[in-house]
């Protein structure tokens, strides 16, 4: 009990300590996270959309499955998470004269991240000895998966609506868990509300 007292009375240890435990706890909510984006025409009545069908000339996702005759296990996963959504939104899938189209793409990514918590001296938050060593940053890598969905208004063939969701994901494809989180975030988005927008 002593020892621990005295490791924790060093300004050092008390940097490397905090270090891990904010490190732990970002890199939690890093990979739950995901940032989405959105535009939208803004003269659409969405009010009005009550049924979809996906897009005739939805484009291959990034395994290819649909050019190769068969649905990959991405695509398959796409369209089950965004058809759920679909439906507890209240929109019916219907296969002739839909009042909006859906189409996305996907595709996973690498990415670099510059640490926020480095102060240009060499040290973590200025305590104690440098670890990363002086003038470098510590930097990680990582996987993202984008998803892109778009609505077209079916009526006018024009976009009327885009989600674009980012997420950090294990594998080099995005699994079933990640697609519906970050389905999820996206459509969580739609309708567009606000007071720009025609009711």
């Amino acid at each position: 009990m002593i020892r621990m007292t005295r490791f924790l009375a060093r300004p050092a240890a008390l940097a490397v300590l905090s270090l891990a435990l904010l490190l732990g706890t970002t890199g939690c909510a890093t990979s739950s996270r995901v940032g989405v984006t959105n535009d939208f025409d803004h003269s659409v009545n969405f009010s009005a959309f009550k049924t979809w069908a996906w897009y005739p000339q939805q484009p291959t996702d990034t395994e290819g499955g649909p050019a190769k005759g068969y649905e990959s296990f991405l695509d398959k996963r796409m369209r089950a998470a965004v058809s759920a959504e679909m439906t507890r939104k209240g929109l019916t899938e219907v296969a002739t004269t839909p009042d909006i189209y859906v189409a996305y793409s996907a595709r996973v990514e690498q990415k670099q991240q510059v640490s926020p918590y480095y102060n240009g001296l060499g040290y973590p938050y200025g305590y104690g000895y440098g670890y990363y060593g002086r003038g470098m940053q510590p930097i990680t890598q990582y996987k993202a998966g984008t998803v892109v969905i778009d609505i077209i208004d079916a009526r006018r063939k024009e976009l009327a609506w885009r989600g674009t969701g980012q997420a950090q994901v294990d594998q080099n494809s995005i699994n079933e868990a990640e697609t519906l989180r970050i389905v999820n975030g996206i459509l969580g988005t739609y309708p567009p509300q606000g007071n720009n927008v025609r009711r």
